[in-house]
């Protein structure tokens, strides 16, 4: 948080549209303004006047084209729109903004709580090398898979321990879809899901100490802890979970049956079916792994250090996949349509991966019915991707990997020949650089924040 707020105290701040043309016209009325005191000055001397007087002739006139009124006129309109704005849940702290809005040409939008309602709610899961659907009944009744499976047993130990949302307190008679999560809202989906499949977390947790833990960061895209495990008294167990290829690159086995073989190439194609369908519902894929310290390396009271990492993070044993769905707010088609009809350009700027980035862009009208990228063009064709030419594509998705070898002119190119662009997979750096050059390329550029506000009014 840190190191993203100094990158954004670093801008420099630009001109608004309307400070420039405010004053462009202050210039024009000077201009005018000393044309005429000058030219009364000197026709004031031909007739006969004193030089007093001409002077004065020259102060008069000068002050008379002094726009006394333009300051107030402008902040009384600024202040009307404004609290216009704030009927529409469009709270305005900068005057100037307000103009601003409305020379924006191109938005660039987050995709969790800005499109999408951010009510994360478990969908599927895979393991066990196949997809189940999750039962978030509350009386478990439409359960499609048998919860004494080892491997099932593994995955939701592991979403329950390496997670940090709780419910918050007093809600015991309240039914747990229901109750409210202190915690991101992804964790508090599985929170949610572990509870009502497996009982309660809390205890859970508490069969279970953490002794460790290294949070989730946009750099990593994973989230490990250590917990003291309650089958092995004297043992730990290391638990992960995030991007889904960061944790398989980081895993030499797979558990299928409650056992571990090695991870070969048929069952890492298997994955990335998996991995492909659930995206491209539109669902939001996490990752899990875990690993079994040994207790002779890791006996109880060892000091796990989470700085220097004295303790391993590879050649983890990948359990499954459980996949998120975040349902689209109902007014994003329409705002975007509108958007669109206004002439303004909208890019999805996300976190996410691709192909989840893809099907919700899709959803909310951000990549238009029949407008198609690199990657579909190639699919229809049966030929490479490398063989399409991409200003064939109106669409564009971009991957954060690729966007950090790519040049200015490189991405310049992109903004400039794409009429519908996705970036997916980005951090926050990322976010920052896109924004930037948009901005060399438009009037002004709305910020993800600012377009939240515009979407909930």
């Amino acid at each position: 948080m840190g190191r993203i707020a100094t990158l954004a105290s670093g801008l420099e701040v630009g001109r608004t549209p309307i400070a420039m043309e405010i004053e462009h016209f202050i210039q024009l009325i000077t201009g005018v303004a000393v044309f005429l005191g000058i030219s009364f000055f000197v026709l004031s001397l031909i007739l006969g006047y004193s030089w007093l007087e001409a002077v004065i002739f020259l102060i008069g006139i000068i002050v008379a084209n002094v726009p006394e009124g333009l300051l107030a006129t402008v902040t009384v309109c600024l202040t009307l729109t404004a609290k216009r704005m704030a009927r529409k849940n469009c709270l305005v702290k900068n005057l100037e903004a307000v103009e601003t809005l409305g020379s924006t040409s191109t938005i660039c939008s987050d995709k969790t709580g800005t499109l999408t309602q951010n009510r994360m709610t478990v969908a599927h899961m895979w393991f066990d090398n196949q997809i189940h659907e999750a039962d978030t009944t509350e009386d478990q009744s439409g359960a499609t898979f048998d919860k004494r499976s080892a491997t099932w047993t593994a995955l939701s130990r592991i979403a329950g321990l390496c997670n940090r949302a709780v419910f918050k307190g007093g809600q015991e008679n309240i039914s747990v879809s229901k109750r409210d999560t202190a915690g991101d809202a992804s964790e508090s989906a599985l929170l949610k899901c572990i509870e009502l499949s497996c009982g309660s977390v809390r205890k859970m947790r508490d069969r279970n100490p953490k002794v460790a833990e290294i949070p989730f960061n946009s750099t990593n895209k994973y989230q490990l802890s250590i917990h003291e495990r309650e089958d092995s008294p004297q043992s730990h167990v290391l638990v992960m979970k995030g991007a889904p290829e960061r944790i398989l690159d980081r895993c030499s086995s797979i558990l299928v049956q409650g056992k571990e073989i090695p991870l070969d190439k048929e069952m890492q194609d298997a994955f990335q079916n998996a991995y492909m369908e659930l995206g491209g519902l539109g669902e939001r894929v996490l990752g899990f792994c875990q690993l079994n310290l040994p207790s002779g390396k890791f006996p109880r009271g060892f000091k796990f250090d989470t700085e220097e990492l004295n303790f391993p993070t590879e050649k983890l044993c990948f359990v499954g996949l459980m996949s998120m769905i975040d349902p689209p707010r109902a007014a994003v088609p329409d705002a975007v349509g509108k958007c669109r009809s206004a002439g303004i350009k909208v890019i999805m700027v996300t976190g996410d991966h691709p192909i989840t980035a893809k099907a919700i862009a899709k959803g909310v009208g951000i990549i238009s019915e029949g407008n198609e990228t690199v990657e579909d063009i190639a699919a229809r064709l049966n030929i490479p991707v490398s063989q399409v030419n991409p200003r064939e594509a109106k669409a564009c998705v971009v991957h954060g990997s690729d966007l950090k070898d790519m040049t200015s002119e490189q991405l310049d190119e992109i903004l400039r020949n794409h009429t519908e662009i996705v970036f997916a997979r980005t951090s926050p750096q990322q976010k920052l650089i896109i924004l930037e050059l948009g901005c060399r390329g438009s009037q002004s550029f709305l910020s993800s924040r600012d377009m939240q506000s515009q979407l909930r009014s």
